[in-house]
């Protein structure tokens, strides 16, 4: 409970590069997500290369932090897998492999920030062209990855009248 209680946003990062092997933990953390049907309609692109994080803030005015960051991974849909075409369960999908990855590095010490990328067509696009993504990929969510430049506390969220037993 605790990376999960403690996990927040992180927008600043230490210039310290993440170890290589934690990434496949991370990855691992993905591919663990409940998928409808089993799909499994993810792929992951781990970036490392400054340039293409720094490209990122071009087209994504809330990626700042990508410009400090050591690393961010991108999660992308593959609609040749999509076994429900229209409902967009792919979706769902994506998000619960996006959140475990953000679970995963608050267990390893590291700090991260989900960055919506769906269903905002320029950055749709701008992630396809910087990426050189097939037409059938469609990025999901990029997550900046790094060492927290300052520890800080999400506080407490449970918030009790937002709880409802068996009616509204």
């Amino acid at each position: 409970m605790d990376a999960v209680l403690q996990r927040c946003s992180v927008r600043e990062y230490m210039n310290k590069a993440v170890p290589e092997e934690l990434f496949y933990e991370l990855l691992e953390a993905g591919m663990c997500a409940p998928s409808a049907g089993n799909e499994r309609p993810w792929h992951f692109i781990v970036i490392t290369e400054r340039s293409l994080l720094e490209g990122i803030t071009g087209f994504h005015a809330h990626s700042q932090m990508l410009k400090q960051a050591p690393a961010a991974i991108i999660v992308c849909a593959d609609m040749n897998r999509d076994k429900y075409p229209g409902v967009g369960y792919w979706i769902q999908d994506c998000a619960a492999a996006t959140e475990n990855i953000l679970i995963a590095a608050q267990d390893k010490g590291l700090g991260t920030c989900w960055l919506g990328v769906y269903p905002r067509e320029n950055r749709v696009a701008g992630m396809r062209k910087l990426l050189k993504l097939p037409d059938h990929m469609i990025p999901f969510s990029a997550i900046a990855v790094g060492y927290p430049a300052a520890v800080k506390s999400p506080g407490i969220r449970y918030d009790e009248s937002r709880v409802h037993l068996n009616r509204w």
